[in-house]
């Protein structure tokens, strides 16, 4: 049945965007756009224009992220998805072991799995709504999890496995939706992956890694010998982790990049360092989430995803609703009155609301957000 709902104006939120990926894009970012539609948008992006863009990417997520000594920043094309990949054929020298508990950190186990020249994978599960570390592990040479779940609104702890650097294995952490948002020390790691579209408000298609001088040269190591006669290892160009880093210690990238995702992308992070950077945005973004999370807790038909507290993401707030509740149909009336991609996790299949409280999302518009729901609730009983 259709039912049609009209949220007064005056509860809704300024920005009705909630998308968990792709994120709200500000208005600055678009001005950026229109400022570069005549020097870098349209241009080769071997010339210095779009080289200073990627450069100024590269020192701005080094200042966000008070990088080490010896840690770079490479960028690739292909999103975070290719990046899974480009760590089975440059990365992972033997055998990896995973903390999988949602789609995301499984996709890159599978990826594993599914790479011939390596061993099978060492999987440590979670359920949904929880997470899993992997665990020191014989024979294991590269540790691999999340750090926000994007499909369940799940964040884990990021720490090397306690052991694994003293035996030489590399930290690999997926960051797609947690970096620019929640805390992190980079030298916990020797890899930190993400793509644009979440805390940083740009398009896909671009990967980022922050890369520790261990995971340089394991890189280095393991295409050098993938070279060898006999070898059985494959790595074509485009999953070569050698050829993105020294294409971006010249401030490009291998393949043609969308250069509107990089004006986008830099702009954002021009604004977050502006704003006080990690420590501003990751605590813009507990806000956003304290105040999903106590809304949920007071409710009479809704209650958080993620029991732990400890667990849950401040960066996508996951919100089951009672079963007298549709979710699909609070979701279809919020869109009509413009307020979108609140939906849950398709393959999850819950009854849920999923918010991304990315940086760029105001917290006046988190609570506007939770009025409008309520409304829509009330009106539907």
């Amino acid at each position: 049945m259709t039912v049609s709902i009209t949220i007064p104006e005056s509860l809704k939120p300024e920005d009705g965007r909630f998308g968990s990926g792709p994120s709200k894009i500000r208005p600055e970012q678009i001005a950026a756009l229109d400022a570069g539609a005549t020097t870098l948008l349209g241009t080769s992006h071997r010339q210095s224009p779009v080289k200073q863009v990627v450069g100024s990417i590269r020192e701005g997520l080094a200042e966000f992220f008070h990088l080490p000594d010896g840690y770079e920043v490479a960028l690739g094309n292909g999103g975070a998805s290719a990046f899974w990949e480009v760590a089975c054929a440059s990365l992972i020298t033997r055998q990896a072991a995973f903390g999988t508990y949602g789609s995301f950190s499984a996709k890159f186990a599978a990826s594993a799995a599914n790479t011939p020249f390596l061993e099978k994978p060492v999987i440590f599960e979670g359920e949904p709504g929880t997470y899993r570390l992997p665990e020191l592990t014989e024979g294991v040479d590269t540790y691999c999890w999340a750090h926000n779940e994007t499909s369940t609104g799940v964040a884990a702890p990021i720490r090397r496995v306690p052991g694994s650097r003293e035996a030489g294995a590399l930290t690999v952490i997926d960051g797609t939706s947690a970096a620019g948002a929640l805390p992190i020390d980079i030298a916990q790691t020797d890899v930190y992956y993400f793509s644009p579209q979440k805390a940083f408000g740009s398009d896909g298609g671009l990967w980022v890694a922050i890369l520790s001088p261990e995971a340089i040269d394991r890189a280095a190591g393991v295409e050098s010998s993938a070279h060898l006669e006999g070898a059985r290892r494959w790595v074509p160009p485009f999953f070569s982790l050698t050829s993105a880093l020294n294409n971006s210690r010249k401030d490009q990238t291998l393949n043609t990049p969308a250069v509107a995702t990089l004006i986008m992308m830099a702009n954002q992070i021009e604004w977050l360092n502006g704003n006080g950077g990690l420590a501003w945005a990751a605590a813009r973004c507990a806000k956003s989430a304290s105040i999903l999370y106590t809304w949920a807790e007071r409710s009479d038909y809704a209650h958080p995803f993620v029991t732990d507290p400890g667990a849950r993401s401040n960066a996508v707030v996951t919100i089951d609703l009672d079963e007298s509740v549709s979710a699909s149909q609070v979701l279809a009336i919020l869109r009509e009155n413009g307020i979108v991609d609140a939906a849950g996790y398709r393959k999850l299949g819950r009854n849920q609301l999923r918010v991304g409280v990315f940086p760029s999302v105001e917290p006046s518009d988190v609570i506007a957000f939770t009025k409008c729901v309520d409304y829509v609730v009330e009106h539907l009983q």
